[in-house]
């Protein structure tokens, strides 16, 4: 059973392909922008992949609850972790989800290498990542904010299986050593056989006692779901850029800025134009597209770095070094 899917990333896309257009993002900042846009897009479709996979398998099983996408904090500590799987036996399925773009490279050292325009660059590792999401994740249970199910009086601690997730078409280039760490990287079309045999392989007495009902692990589930929280990145101070957009920090408020001018949340249209959201004219207050505003934005010179309607365009006193957009 799905318990929760995955969180749009649609504001983000907006914002970055906003900030390509950024009068004063230069020629690199823009390839990074860039590259952060095709690292979150080609992340959604390895998630998506990933989710789709498992959803075939467990969409209707009432012996498996999936948590896609939480993010938990506990501590000062942040896990984001793609996708949790449950079954009754307690058994917690921890996996990290990776398509990168252009394929992924782990060397002899277990170290990780993404690539853009085929050259490598570092990332951190996914299965380090997945240890500490595990520890985190203890940690969360000992705080009792999600509380265990218990027998006897005792906790039924689970049992963490940690995976890493990889599109099936990804390119992958693994180290000649073999270890259990690299059979835990696995491709998403087969992840369920994999988690069949590892279902299949285990002769452990211990963990039939561990079977609890299914109502018992779909509570668990929610009660983590209950703990997640969302994050709003502030993209602009993430490349170095004045704010424009105005978001002042990591969490959105009722109130939006576009390019410099305040608007509360229910004169904004999102996605109307997707992935383009309405502006609002600096003089008369009135919706105008995204492709007025940008024009506005791009001649700071002439418009003050405010963006105008097009009858404000023609109306106020501007100089003549620009025209005015249709």
């Amino acid at each position: 059973m799905i318990i929760k899917e995955a969180d749009s990333r649609e504001e983000d896309l907006n914002t970055l392909e906003i900030l390509l257009n950024h009068p004063q993002a230069s020629f690199e900042t823009k390839k990074l922008i860039d590259r952060e846009i095709k690292n979150i897009r080609s992340g959604m479709r390895g998630e998506e992949e990933a989710a789709y996979e498992i959803r075939m398998r467990f969409k209707d099983n009432k012996n498996w609850y999936v948590i896609h996408d939480l993010r938990i904090e506990v501590d000062g500590l942040t896990a984001q972790i793609d996708h949790v799987l449950i079954n009754r036996f307690m058994e917690m399925f921890i996996c990290e989800s990776k398509r990168f773009f252009e394929g992924i490279a782990i060397n002899e050292q277990m170290e990780f290498s993404a690539f853009y325009g085929g050259k490598p660059y570092g990332i951190p590792s996914p299965i380090e990542q997945n240890k500490k999401h595990v520890a985190i994740l203890k940690k969360l249970f000992e705080s009792e904010a999600v509380e265990l199910p218990k027998r006897l009086g005792l906790s039924i601690k689970p049992k963490y299986i940690t995976n890493v997730l990889v599109s099936k078409n990804a390119r992958i280039s693994r180290p000649s050593k073999k270890s259990n760490e690299l059979e835990s990287i696995v491709k998403t079309d087969q992840f369920i056989s994999h988690i069949g045999k590892l279902v299949e392989n285990d002769n452990n007495p211990l963990t039939i006692v561990k079977l609890v009902g299914a109502a018992t692990v779909e509570k668990l589930a929610r009660d983590m779901v209950n703990q997640h929280k969302p994050i709003k990145f502030n993209w602009a101070a993430r490349f170095g850029l004045p704010n424009l957009l105005g978001i002042a920090d990591s969490t959105l408020t009722n109130e939006t800025y576009f390019f410099g001018q305040k608007a509360t949340s229910p004169q904004i249209e999102a996605n109307e134009d997707s992935p383009k959201k309405k502006l609002i004219c600096h003089s008369c207050g009135t919706k105008i597209s995204y492709k007025v505003g940008v024009f506005c934005w791009n001649n700071t010179k002439k418009f003050g770095g405010h963006a105008y309607c097009l009858d404000c365009q023609k109306n106020e006193q501007f100089s003549a070094s620009a025209s005015v957009v249709q």
